[in-house]
């Protein structure tokens, strides 16, 4: 029997095949328990489809609950104009022994009033490095910074006006709050060194004493043993006993006895290998005995007595490392970091909590907040978020834009000094049929983020702006600026947004000084001999009826 052609059979399931995908590529695009399903086009090349989906775009993405019901207490009790207080891997092991040759000194006995501060000098501090007081522009393009507060003592007119002057009694401090966008010290680092370069200072800003994280970090060397470290975004987690301690930091640090933790600075960045001042931050319930190593060398313990406040030691000498070692009282005891600082200049701490919205900062404690602000009094937060909001084809963010204007008024309630710039979500692309394009909705967002600004007086930087000035998303990647993701830049990536940042704030900086001249600079005041000469001199040159100077004696013609 002759063998039967299947050639035709092929054909037709060919043409068959064909027509299915065809159809299928005109389905709408579907989402399955809320995952959105991409729209299965193998006409791409031919056809393209406006797939922004109608009937989400006036919704906003869901939030996380974990924090939605803090968000509604501190809503309420704002509305109600109510204050906000609240309630009171293996790493190789941290050596804290007496050095050889050194004594170690008596122990501090405190009295049994609460004490808040206690400070420790060995050394004499060295002379601060002078500012350079560089006011030349870092890039080509400039995305300038806009102040809706209109007032003439504002709070962001008051951070430029120190900024000018930077070198008084304290450092001009910034704290950034942001998600991992800024993760690692990425964006901060390079924002510290170009203003410390321009206005002084010294030191790495804030750095927790126990964290998964730290390996990450470059701008400090962190190594701590027997910490157990939590999470704010993993407040449910946290014993309770804990959850109201959280600061907006994101990290709380629960020792055992004998636990240590040590700081040393890094050259990764200028100025940060050392520094004049350091504060370690803690809340000690029980009485506790705690160890301090000062550069590997000098040795001091503290006895702290039992406190739901929160308490601090402020060590001034040069430092390039710092070690903390618990002896006793680590029941009791919730770390959360130390400060690195100088005497003047400027100070950065960074406070980035991975997949933050903006929201946990709610579950923070105000009082917390608020206790630790009174000892490092900020002069300008930023806020850095909305990245983890934004969804393709959402443009409507008024609910959202609605809890950051919130979430101002919730910062100014626990920092009641501190300026407050809004920092516009980043440049981000998705993935599309043809490749990566830009999120469409990023502009959106940034509209919506400049409003809330706008509607509470706050000040706002475009870093969506700065990034498309500077070739966009693409581009970063490109350079390797960014990560493959089209979401999160590195270090390089990080450097780009700053000195574009560094550039808006000289700027204010600058004309906060022009105005300073402008109210120093003295009335003129004339005598009468200025007078006299002012009018000759205004007389000069010939009449014009007799020919004569002016400054002779006219006689009218006969």
């Amino acid at each position: 029997m002759a063998p039967q052609d299947y050639t035709r059979r092929s054909w037709q399931a060919a043409v068959a095949l064909i027509a299915v995908l065809t159809a299928v590529a005109f389905i709408p695009p579907q989402t399955i328990c809320g995952v959105a399903l991409r729209r299965a086009n193998i006409l791409s090349d031919l056809i393209t489809f406006n797939d922004r989906q109608a009937e989400n775009n006036d919704l906003l993405p869901a939030l996380d609950d974990e924090f939605t019901s803090d968000f509604n207490r501190v809503v309420d009790r704002l509305e109600a104009g109510e204050a906000l207080t609240g309630p009171a891997a293996t790493i190789p092991a941290i050596t804290t022994a007496p050095v050889a040759g050194t004594a170690v000194p008596p122990d501090d006995s405190l009295s049994n009033a609460p004490q808040i501060t206690f400070e420790w000098s060995p050394v004499e501090l060295l002379p601060t490095d002078a500012p350079s007081a560089d006011t030349a522009r870092l890039l080509n393009t400039f995305t300038p910074i806009e102040n809706f507060d209109t007032l003439p003592d504002g709070a962001f007119r008051r951070f430029c006006r120190r900024l000018a002057e930077p070198q008084g009694e304290r450092p001009v401090r910034i704290a950034v709050l942001g998600d991992s966008f800024i993760e690692g010290d990425i964006l901060t680092a390079d924002l510290r060194e170009q203003l410390q370069l321009r206005y002084g200072g010294r030191g790495c800003g804030f750095a927790p004493m126990a964290s998964p994280l730290t390996g990450y970090r470059r701008t400090v060397r962190t190594r701590s043993t027997e910490w157990t470290a939590y999470n704010l975004m993993q407040r449910r987690t946290t014993p309770e006993s804990l959850r109201g301690d959280y600061y907006v930091s994101g990290w709380l640090c629960r020792p055992a006895n004998g636990a240590a933790v040590r700081w040393e600075g890094s050259d990764f960045r200028r100025r940060i290998d050392r520094c004049g001042t350091a504060r370690l931050l803690f809340i000690s319930r029980d009485t506790s005995l705690l160890t301090l190593t000062l550069n590997d060398s000098l040795q001091r313990r503290f006895e702290i007595p039992a406190s739901n406040q929160v308490r601090q030691i402020v060590v001034k000498a040069p430092i390039s490392s710092l070690a903390l070692r618990i002896d006793r009282g680590a029941e009791g005891f919730t770390g959360y970091g130390a400060q690195f600082e100088d005497v003047q200049g400027v100070t950065i701490d960074n406070y980035s909590i991975r997949s933050n919205n903006g929201q946990a900062i709610f579950g923070t404690n105000p009082s917390i907040d608020a206790q630790i602000a009174a000892m490092t009094p900020y002069d300008l937060i930023i806020l850095q978020y909305g990245l983890n909001i934004m969804q393709e084809g959402v443009t409507n963010y008024s609910a959202y834009a609605s809890r950051i204007e919130k979430l101002i008024v919730f910062v100014r309630e626990c920092f009641p000094d501190a300026a407050i710039l809004v920092l516009s979500t980043s440049d981000r692309s998705v993935k599309s049929e043809k490749g990566f394009a830009p999120m469409a909705s990023a502009p959106a967002m940034v509209g919506w983020q400049r409003r809330a600004a706008q509607n509470t007086g706050a000040a706002f930087w475009s870093t969506y702006d700065a990034m498309r000035a500077a070739g966009g998303m693409e581009r970063f990647v490109a350079n390797g600026w960014a990560g493959k993701d089209y979401t999160h830049i590195n270090y390089g990536g990080g450097r780009q947004v700053a000195f574009a940042l560094v550039d808006a704030i000289n700027a204010c900086v600058n004309e906060a000084r022009q105005e300073q001249l402008q109210v120093e600079q003295p009335e003129p005041v004339l005598d009468s001999l200025a007078i006299q000469a002012l009018d000759r001199s205004m007389r000069t040159g010939p009449s014009m009826q007799t020919g004569r100077p002016l400054t002779e004696p006219f006689t009218a013609p006969r």
